[in-house]
């Protein structure tokens, strides 16, 4: 567990959020291509993948998205074109916008053969592991996978990735990735990264936005009574390298210092 604190970003609008995104991305590939020549990187659904594609795409900046390896902090159990797929959503906003002569990433979703809400997710969630393993590793052992950046969302109830308020998956120390077949948000049958792979990434940013934010941000950000909250447990964990990008709606009434 960490010591320090996560920085806590507001912007006035949509737009503001959108540019201070795209630099912290930029700083965060600049420094995982110095490292290794490539950007691991995890990412949500939700609104995530329309915020990324304002941050990142049409700017004078771009990034070097042919060394991007994109993964996915959760899964719903889905096939990749169903309406309820993370990575059907993120090609539609996001992948399909890129220019050609920006490059394509390497993009790594879950097992469609798999993906059927009839089946159980343990095996799709165990292929997934596997898929991070081979990236990370070469098939070999190690203890956790770590992300050059991990891009989240945060719900309206503090959950984040598929990892929900009191559920027993909140323990879960080994796997890299886990199956859940109780979902409180349809489709109930997901994968998703565990709190210790999230927490263990080199950065982690939290996207939200909008008023219909604003109670639970501030029981993550200001009352004993949201620290057992998912997003406020990957703070905990990994302290100053969670950076929140918010804007003033979603923030109002949160006595938390800004970064």
């Amino acid at each position: 567990m960490s010591n320090s604190q996560s920085h806590l970003y507001t912007f006035p609008g949509k737009a503001e959020l959108a540019e201070s995104l795209q630099q912290y991305v930029l700083k965060a590939e600049a420094a995982a291509l110095a490292h290794h020549d490539t950007f691991r990187v995890a990412v949500s659904g939700g609104s995530l993948p329309v915020i990324l594609a304002e941050a990142l795409l049409g700017k004078a900046t771009t990034p070097q998205f042919g060394k991007w390896d994109i993964f996915f902090a959760d899964e719903r159990a889905v096939p990749l074109d169903h309406a309820d797929s993370n990575y059907f959503l993120l090609k539609e906003e996001f992948l399909n916008k890129i220019p050609a002569e920006l490059g394509s990433p390497s993009v790594h979703p879950i097992a469609e053969k798999h993906a059927n809400q009839d089946d159980d997710p343990q095996q799709l969630a165990d292929l997934y592991q596997d898929e991070l393993k081979r990236a990370f590793t070469g098939g070999e052992n190690e203890a956790l996978p770590i992300f050059d950046l991990i891009l989240l969302g945060c719900g309206p109830d503090g959950h984040t990735c598929s990892l929900f308020p009191g559920h027993s998956l909140l323990q879960e120390k080994t796997a890299w990735v886990a199956a859940i077949s109780d979902s409180p948000k349809p489709p109930p049958k997901r994968i998703t990264l565990t709190l210790p792979v999230v927490a263990a990434a080199a950065q982690i940013a939290f996207v939200a936005t909008g008023g219909g934010k604003k109670e639970i941000m501030r029981d993550i950000f200001d009352s004993e009574d949201g620290c057992g909250l998912p997003s406020s447990l990957v703070n905990k964990a990994a302290g100053d390298k969670v950076s929140w990008f918010t804007d003033s709606p979603a923030t109002e009434g949160v006595a938390y210092p800004r970064g």
